[in-house]
């Protein structure tokens, strides 16, 4: 007995020994030691003054709380809401679209294929919701909107991610099912199995500074997105970021994908051109609002606000040096007019409808909450490209930032 104690003794000092010696980054965040990891070289995007082709200030419409996405009876109509999607209305549209849809085919049944429908708002929320309504067999559809060209949606970076948004606790699982849904939508079309839409979504890596800040877990936990890997990105000028690749990372060509579904909608909906300015005008019983900022004033939501942006379109760079997305944290802070921003480091394939192969690429983004053009915010657009000049190693780096 007294050599078992002993020998007992002697083994928990060795596991002990051997735990000390493990570095504290594989124990704390199940990480490879930085020496082991895969390493990737990248050639950063060239950010000189003569590489910007546009800055663009743009507007995200948000739901304090979480989407507005149920049905309710006014006035002898069906309304059907499905706005403030906040800067995710790429990422959940698909998943959105036939939550809603849902929603309506219980209230109705699938008998009342015939109905008039009417489609409030032209972005990619409404247009996905039309074709949702197409798909399931409804004919008589009306897509109603002020304009259908430079909108919020054609503006988006394109990162299927579902972050930038102000989610209640109690509404996450239900909105991490609408982007599981949605992930699978634009994986057929990156994959080219979707029956109508061929262009406006393709599968590459993607990083992130750590999987939390991802949002992507759940869609892994589901099933549908492989795990991530811990990779060392290298810039091939001495910067090197540890960082977190999701290989089948979904990007979403924002232009040519609003073009793709304006077109498979052509000739299967109307499209009428008129300013909405109240729901009891709409002559249709079945009413869907999909009008983001709009449906402040529409739906009486004061939980409606618009939250700021500022993205750098880039221009003669080499395509195959962006074949790639990411996206990190970085400090934020308050604006010249003494709002509170948030600032992430990013960088998209994203191209212009039209545009030359090598006008590629696009770097921001900020997150200003109810900021407006009395508020340009314009020297946001100075600090961006610092962060990313830095982030990349293309300038001096300063040592307190930390890319979450």
């Amino acid at each position: 007995m007294i050599f078992m104690n002993i020998l007992t003794k002697k083994i928990n000092l060795i596991v002990l020994v051997i735990l000390y010696c493990i570095p504290l980054s594989c124990v704390a965040t199940n990480q490879q030691p930085i020496a082991s990891i895969e390493t990737r070289k990248i050639t950063p995007p060239k950010l000189e003054e003569q590489y910007i082709k546009k800055r663009v200030r743009c507007y995200r419409p948000m739901r304090r709380g979480s989407p507005a996405m149920y049905l309710e009876k006014r006035d002898h109509k069906i309304i059907i809401h499905n706005y403030g999607h906040g800067g995710c209305g790429l990422t959940l549209a698909p998943g959105a679209a036939k939550y809603v849809i849902d929603l309506l085919e219980n209230e109705i049944g699938t008998t009342a294929k015939n109905d008039a429908i009417a489609v409030l708002g032209g972005g990619v929320i409404g247009l996905f919701t039309a074709l949702e309504l197409i798909d399931r067999g409804f004919s008589n559809i009306t897509i109603i909107a002020a304009k259908f060209d430079n909108l919020t949606s054609n503006n988006a970076g394109g990162l299927l991610a579902p972050a930038s948004m102000d989610n209640h606790p109690s509404m996450q699982s239900l909105i991490d099912k609408i982007g599981v849904d949605a992930y699978t939508y634009y994986k057929k079309i990156a994959l080219n199995q979707h029956p109508t839409l061929k262009k406006g979504a393709k599968i590459m890596p993607t990083y992130f500074g750590t999987r939390e800040t991802s949002t992507l877990e759940p869609y892994v936990k589901a099933g549908v997105m492989q795990p991530a890997k811990d990779v060392l990105l290298d810039f091939k000028n001495g910067t090197q970021r540890q960082m977190i690749a999701y290989d089948d990372g979904i990007f979403m060509d924002a232009d040519e994908l609003m073009f793709e579904l304006k077109n498979a909608l052509k000739n299967r909906v109307t499209f009428k051109k008129q300013a909405i300015n109240n729901l009891t005008a709409i002559k249709q019983n079945i009413i869907i609002n999909c009008t983001g900022m709009g449906a402040k004033e529409l739906n009486n939501d004061p939980q409606m606000v618009s939250v700021q942006g500022h993205l750098i379109l880039l221009k003669n760079q080499n395509p195959a040096d962006v074949n790639y997305m990411l996206s990190v944290y970085v400090p934020g802070g308050v604006t010249s007019s003494g709002a509170t921003i948030k600032r992430k480091c990013s960088i998209f394939p994203k191209m212009e409808l039209g545009s030359t192969p090598t006008d590629i690429g696009v770097i921001g983004g900020t997150f200003i909450e109810g900021a407006t053009d009395a508020t340009p915010n314009s020297e946001q657009f100075a600090v961006e490209l610092t962060n990313a000049r830095e982030f990349f190693g293309i300038a001096k780096s300063d040592p307190s930032f930390t890319y979450n």
